[in-house]
């Protein structure tokens, strides 16, 4: 096993751990019990959420041991460019990963419903499929599934979450350049308002999926409208959920005086997160509910 150590010349190598083992345990029973619960089998429900806390609970004590070892000053140049390196490819997974589904939603509105409406070389699936079907989007599809229901107005609750998310890229650049600065009191204060207007983007979309679903038929099952809708705006929240989290836990270690001017890696990875987070809001605001 590699030992600790503090030379510039050497990349340290952290000794053998526990944790990349038991987090692919906990997250494969976490999917498991996922597609258990969506697919009506018993015990789904409890073995999500149990997945889930053991997930929680392996990534805080990972987590706390590479804290650990960067307050020890084992990390030098070298292990900082590979956590660049890393940030950068877990945020381009994350775009590929928008990428289809905002993909799907492009399939579905440009070629899938109009050819089975009868245009250009869809004419045969309109004929022997769903002959006499004519569909403009939103549309649950030729079969109706789930029902009639309404869309959500974009100049309502989207409008006001966008500007939410635009006010929070704002802040959290202010506090980026406070702690660059070495004004604590004025980075806390603006790192602070970022995850409270993170949280604030939660509720809001929270009131709109229980407005959704209790007034307007608008559910997951709402045929491809339903599905597209939800799976990229439930994604994002998700994403802007796991967001709050990190910028929260990042504003304790600023509090704690973790970060110089000149090593403060963590924030940054958390901020370049949280603005790919406000950019994928913005086409989904305007190709999910403007568009």
């Amino acid at each position: 096993m590699a030992q600790a150590h503090h030379d510039a010349n050497v990349y340290y190598v952290p000794h053998g751990s526990k944790w990349p083992v038991l987090a692919s345990i906990a997250l494969f029973v976490t999917m498991v019990g996922l597609a258990s619960w969506l697919s009506g089998f018993g015990g789904g429900k409890v073995a999500f959420f149990v997945g889930l806390a053991g997930l929680a609970a392996v990534l805080f004590r990972w987590f706390g041991d590479v804290i650990r070892e960067s307050l020890a000053g084992f990390y030098n140049r070298q292990v900082d460019i590979s956590f660049r390196m890393g940030m950068m490819w877990f945020i381009f997974s994350e775009v590929m990963f928008f990428a289809a589904f905002f993909g799907a939603l492009f399939y579905a509105r440009q070629f899938a419903l109009p050819w089975l409406s009868g245009e250009g070389d869809g004419m045969a699936t309109h004929t022997l499929l769903w002959q006499g079907f004519s569909g403009g989007w939103p549309t649950n599809g030729p079969a109706e599934i789930g029902g009639s229901f309404q869309t959500i107005p974009a100049w309502g609750i989207p409008l006001l979450n966008t500007l939410i998310l635009l006010s929070s890229g704002v802040t959290v650049t202010i506090a980026h350049h406070a702690l660059k600065a070495g004004q604590r009191t004025r980075l806390l204060v603006f790192l602070g308002l970022t995850v409270a207007l993170g949280a604030l983007f939660l509720f809001f979309q929270a009131e709109e999926y229980i407005e959704a679903y209790r007034e307007l038929n608008l559910t997951l099952g709402s045929g491809i409208y339903g599905s597209t809708f939800f799976m990229l705006t439930g994604f994002h929240g998700a994403h802007v959920t796991l967001g709050t989290i990190m910028l929260a836990i990042i504003w304790l270690r600023c509090a704690k005086g973790h970060f110089s001017r000149n090593d403060h890696f963590a924030f940054e990875a958390v901020a370049w997160y949280w603005h790919f987070v406000d950019v994928v809001w913005l086409g989904l605001f305007m190709f999910v509910y403007v568009l």
